[in-house]
């Protein structure tokens, strides 16, 4: 167990600073707001952030591995077939701020627990919304896909795979303050029946890869018990055709949209062997696939490869596939070393450091169905989870918090 100064209140302004962050992960739901209190965070950073300590060893491998994600970006961007399209694609610097403004803006196990609190609220509230939807509609159907208030199903799902996987860590954990109890057994209910309500494979995939590393890191009894609410939700919706159908199809490489997937795979690794290290360009790929396109596809264009490594690989080169996943790696790295040094699945933060691993596994997993990582909602909640061994960190050793209501 690591000791160290007692965690001491922020400052009003710092504390200002947190709540614009925490703010703007929980309005995800409407991502105008989201963007506005993350323009917020960005332009009060040098009054609100923690800037202390920001630029130090513990954080500069997270840091630089972001930077040079940026600029592998700005290089895509000026050798692509098309700058003026693929310039468009620099708005995804302005996403990457949740990063390092975790860094600035949450410091210590209080606020990380609060904005991991936020992404599970999230997930409640737009699951129950999700599920009124599929009351109103009479059922559940492939073309009128439950969402929430989000724009896309896909954006729905990715976000209630994330929220459900830090849920079920907080309960396989002796760990976290309320134990078994509180409102987190309630909300876990909806999330799973909303997520299999989705009918996304991709996110069932990830849960299913999510669940196994919360068995090999959380405790056993409260590991089943959440995998066994899963398994009621999915038995809720077996009567339901497109569900059955939908399940039959994971392994099913007759069935059309699997196959289109791996025609897609075919077009992409054509796109990768012509311009390998700095790729089409962004955005290019949809207006490129014809090009590359197998004669059988049963498509001829997409809107991307539903694949996020390799849309990220065709659109700008392996080198930026790279950077991507030492970015992740540099933060699964950092939690795995914390939550061996503080005792493992008896330490203190294991709930913590559990959930980074099973949702980012989950994520992880999903991104070879879909392009995940491009979708700013989801991406915004990945990139906390990066940061946040770094900022458990940044507000000392000693745990934070005696009691959780």
């Amino acid at each position: 167990m690591l000791h160290s100064e007692p965690y001491s209140a922020p400052s009003r302004r710092h504390a200002v600073g947190f709540w614009v962050y925490w703010g703007h992960l929980f309005t995800l739901f409407g991502i105008a707001i989201s963007n506005g209190l993350l323009a917020i965070g960005i332009l009060g950073s040098p009054w609100l952030g923690r800037w202390r300590g920001f630029l130090n060893r513990r954080n500069r491998l997270l840091l630089g591995a972001s930077l040079v994600y940026i600029v592998l970006l700005g290089l895509s961007i000026a050798t692509s077939l098309d700058p003026s399209t693929s310039v468009h694609a620099m708005t995804e610097v302005f996403n990457l701020a949740t990063l390092w403004l975790a860094l600035l803006l949450v410091a210590g196990e209080r606020e990380v627990r609060r904005v991991v609190d936020a992404i599970i609220l999230l997930g409640t509230a737009q699951s129950i919304i999700g599920l009124t939807q599929y009351l109103a509609a009479g059922g559940f159907a492939l073309d009128q896909r439950i969402r929430g208030s989000l724009s896309h199903y896909m954006t729905f799902s990715g976000i209630l795979l994330l929220a459900e996987l830090l849920l079920c860590a907080q309960l396989a954990s002796r760990s976290h303050p309320g134990g078994r109890f509180g409102w987190r057994w309630f909300a876990l209910l909806p999330i799973n029946v909303a997520l299999f309500g989705t009918l996304t494979r991709s996110a069932w995939v990830g849960l299913a890869a999510g669940l196994l590393i919360l068995l090999l890191f959380g405790r056993r009894r409260g590991v089943l018990a959440a995998a066994g609410l899963a398994i009621f939700g999915i038995l809720a919706l077996l009567p339901h055709q497109p569900v059955v159908e939908r399940v039959n199809s994971i392994a099913d490489l007759t069935n059309t949209t699997n196959y289109d997937r791996l025609c897609m795979v075919y077009a992409g690794w054509g796109m990768i062997r012509e311009r390998p290290f700095l790729g089409q360009g962004p955005d290019m790929v949809e207006a490129r696939y014809p090009i590359y396109r197998h004669p059988t596809a049963p498509r001829h264009s997409v809107p991307h490869l539903h694949n996020a490594y390799l849309q990220l690989a065709a659109e700008r080169g392996v080198l930026s596939l790279v950077a991507m996943l030492l970015l992740v790696g540099v933060g699964l790295r950092r939690a795995w070393r914390d939550f061996r040094r503080e005792g493992g699945r008896a330490g203190s933060r294991a709930d913590l450091y559990v959930g980074v691993f099973s949702a980012l596994a989950g994520f992880l997993v999903a991104g070879f169905f879909e392009d995940n990582w491009a979708d700013t909602e989801v991406q915004r909640i990945v990139l906390f989870l990066l940061a946040l061994p770094f900022c458990i960190e940044a507000g000392g050793g000693a745990s934070e918090v005696e009691s959780e209501p």
